[in-house]
């Protein structure tokens, strides 16, 4: 999950101890201690030579022998020390959950890789409780809308504004069906595997599809007027809702609840933002490949500068508008887009925003059979 290129690229752990110097490294620790050794012992040797020429006593050679060896394993030891107290503080950091301090990686030799090994643990736990953080914001954020849904047709009827009539408690089964899979996407959430989650592909119409996604919004977004949800979503009935797919029988090769959140965020975000009266209009046209679908979203609202084109499908980034366009909307929490964003990555495809006269227009291209995962 993803959530949008956030992250710059770690190091591979399959590089970590791997010495460029082939079998023995020029500063490993064998090769300092061994170093040590050798120099005190030509230190001793010399300094009774010098004993032997000089007539000194043995006594004294002895004692600045021991003097110079002891200050050289001291300078040695000190070396060896210190990066492994710096270690300690940083893994210390980290098993209280501070996932941002770093290990120095300025040695050629054992401790070298140990800080490198340490390093690049740092990073994997860091993405691990970002990634966490991120499948709890997301799974908020999708709960909230149908949830809040179900919550105005009850709430309606209970009050007597509507009656229970077969057309809504048609509106509140669909919101209830939409958040039993979305408990099921949570289920399957939780059995991450290096962000990869399993997708259940099959081929569909388009028209039909589409059509109910768009049906689906304008209920829910009726039945949500006037109530102040805070859930980010719009609650506007005066937005248009046009679909355009040509050919009519278009099909396409993809999971069907997955393209269903990457469709609803992205209406609701170009509701938010469409003037009153505004005109939004979901196109599908057929991709390159086997049934590989190219969809676009065109609003006729303020738009997004180009400058803010790489961050809009940043986590909790709400565009440089700072006040949404139209009665019923509200400042959103900033995640619809990198919900869609993560949804189309799961399937291989993109997702930009592209070039328009006018509004936003955001483009989803799903690679269909060619290169979708399985």
């Amino acid at each position: 999950m993803s959530g949008g290129g956030r992250q710059a690229a770690r190091r591979s752990p399959g590089a970590v101890g791997e010495n460029p110097w082939g079998g023995v490294r020029p500063f490993s620790i064998k090769t300092k201690l061994g170093a040590l050794v050798v120099i005190s012992v030509l230190i001793t040797t010399g300094l009774s030579i010098v004993a032997v020429h000089t007539k000194t006593e043995l006594r004294f050679i002895t004692v600045f022998s021991m003097i110079a060896t002891l200050l050289i394993t001291q300078f040695v030891a000190h070396s060896l020390t210190m990066p492994l107290d710096e270690m300690n503080a940083v893994a210390r950091s980290i098993s209280e959950g501070d996932y941002t301090r770093r290990v120095r990686e300025n040695r050629r030799d054992e401790l070298g890789d140990l800080a490198q090994t340490i390093n690049v643990m740092a990073d994997e736990l860091e993405a691990q409780d970002n990634q966490r953080k991120e499948l709890v914001a997301n799974v908020s954020h999708e709960l909230r809308t149908p949830i809040a849904g179900l919550r105005a047709v009850l709430e309606n009827i209970v009050d007597g504004v509507t009656e229970a009539d077969p057309e809504t408690m048609r509106t509140a089964l669909k919101q209830t069906e939409r958040l039993g899979r979305l408990v099921e996407t949570l289920l399957d959430l939780s059995r991450l595997d290096n962000g990869v989650v399993p997708l259940k592909l099959r081929r569909f119409e388009v028209w039909p599809y589409l059509s109910g996604v768009l049906k689906e919004a304008n209920m829910v977004a009726s039945a949500r007027a006037g109530m102040a949800t805070g859930s980010g979503s719009h609650t506007r009935t005066d937005v248009h809702l046009h679909l355009d797919v040509s050919p009519p029988e278009l099909t396409a090769h993809a999971d069907p609840e997955r393209i269903h959140q990457v469709v609803a965020n992205l209406i609701d975000n170009a509701v938010k933002h469409s003037p009153p009266h505004g005109r939004v209009t979901v196109r599908a046209r057929r991709g390159p490949q086997p049934d590989s679908l190219e969809l676009e979203i065109l609003d006729e609202g303020p738009g997004i500068p180009r400058s803010e084109w790489h961050r809009v499908f940043e986590r909790f980034n709400r565009g440089a508008v700072t006040r949404p366009h139209g009665p019923g909307s509200d400042g959103g929490t900033g995640l619809g887009l990198a919900i869609a964003r993560w949804a189309v990555d799961l399937h291989g495809g993109r997702i930009g925003v592209a070039e328009s006269e006018r509004g936003c227009r955001i483009i989803v291209t799903l690679p269909g059979l060619t290169s979708a995962p399985s």
